[in-house]
């Protein structure tokens, strides 16, 4: 998978696979998790939002299944 690298002061890059709906955060510790079963409107909301730490925070984490990569 892809990522595109991002401006945050923890996350080093985001991708998303549309086939499989899977989303991919890479850590600025080079940690890299990904979120399973993630709509695109979710991967377009972080991609676009001010602060995708925050956005991660609110709309992602405890609401889809993860693995640590």
């Amino acid at each position: 998978m892809e990522r595109k690298p991002v401006t945050s002061s923890n996350i080093a890059s985001i991708g998303y696979d549309e086939n499989t709906s899977t989303l991919e955060i890479e850590f600025l510790n080079n940690t890299i998790y990904q979120y399973f079963d993630v709509p695109q409107h979710i991967y377009d909301g972080i991609m676009s939002a001010d602060s995708h730490g925050q956005y991660l925070a609110q709309n992602i984490k405890g609401v889809y299944r993860y693995s640590k990569v």
